[in-house]
Order: structure tokens, then sequence, then C-alpha cells
């Protein structure tokens, strides 16, 4: 089943990680809405419960490129949280594919960071995250992009240093 389902997932996200064991689309939005949780709050031991620990658990964004594996995951949020970046996102605007026992969620992530000078930045990120239920609902892959060259570039250059 697909469905158009704007979640609004940002700042004031919750830390649902205890339901994401529950079968069926409530543990998976919780699930989601965890991650969110850990990101815009910089929380890595939560962010690194939610993503699945598998070797081949995948993350391909502008700042990683392609990563193979949950404690390369871990490794690179590890960095932008310990930087001034200062992200925060809200996810929204998702086309939403269901199945049994996995979920991708495809939507806009917009939100902002501070760059090198101070100054507050607008972010827009199209993004793909997918879920697997194994006993609890965990990320296996995101995909993230950012289209306009400039806004990318400029987005690298905040979070490599």
């Amino acid at each position: 089943m697909i469905e158009l389902v704007d979640y609004r997932f940002g700042p004031a996200a919750r830390n649902r990680l205890d339901e994401s064991g529950k079968p069926g689309r409530e543990g998976a939005v919780a699930a989601l809405e965890s991650f969110y949780h850990a990101l815009n709050h910089r929380d890595l031991e939560l962010l690194a419960a939610v993503w699945s620990q598998d070797e081949l658990a995948q993350l391909n964004n502008p700042v990683g490129g392609i990563l193979r594996s949950g404690t390369a995951v871990t490794d690179l949020y590890r960095r932008i949280f310990g930087g001034e970046l200062g992200l925060t996102v809200t996810f929204g605007d998702a086309a939403t594919y269901w199945w049994q026992d996995s979920v991708v969620f495809a939507g806009r992530e917009l939100g902002q960071y501070v760059d090198r000078s101070g100054a507050v930045v607008p972010l827009a990120i199209r993004t793909t995250r997918v879920f697997g239920y194994d006993g609890r609902w965990l990320q296996v892959h995101h995909h993230g992009s950012i289209d306009d060259a400039d806004e990318l570039a400029a987005y690298q250059r905040a979070v490599r240093g």
C-alpha cells in the first residue's frame, strides 16, 4: 500500500524506541520518529539503536558518501554531532510504501544549520529511509540528496570543516 503522509518529525520528535518493537505501522512510525529525535537532539546512543548494525546497512548522503555498516553510520553521526553545525531538520511530505515487514519513507527534510561564520543556513534534502522488521523496526538504508550544487558544496564544507 502506498500513501502520502506528512509526519512532521523535527525538533519536537519524541523518543519512541520502546514502541519500535511493535509489528506493523505503529512500530515503524515510532522508529522513524525516534530517529528524528536522535538527529535533532544529537543523541548518538538512540541513533545507533534505531539503525541496523548489519554490515550491509547502508547510508548514501551528501556528507558521508556511501557507507556500509551500522558502525560506519554511527561514526559519521558522531562527527556531525561533535561539531558546531547545530543541525536541525524536520521530515515531512512523505510517500510511504508499506509491506508487512518493511517500509520506505520517501520525503523531504527541511531545516537549517550554522556555518563557520555563524550564519544560519537553510537546508533542503530529498530523503528516503528504509526500515525492516526483525523483532523491532530498524533503519537499514538511507539516501539523501541536495539538488542545488552550491547549497550542497556549502553544506559539505560546513560539516567537513
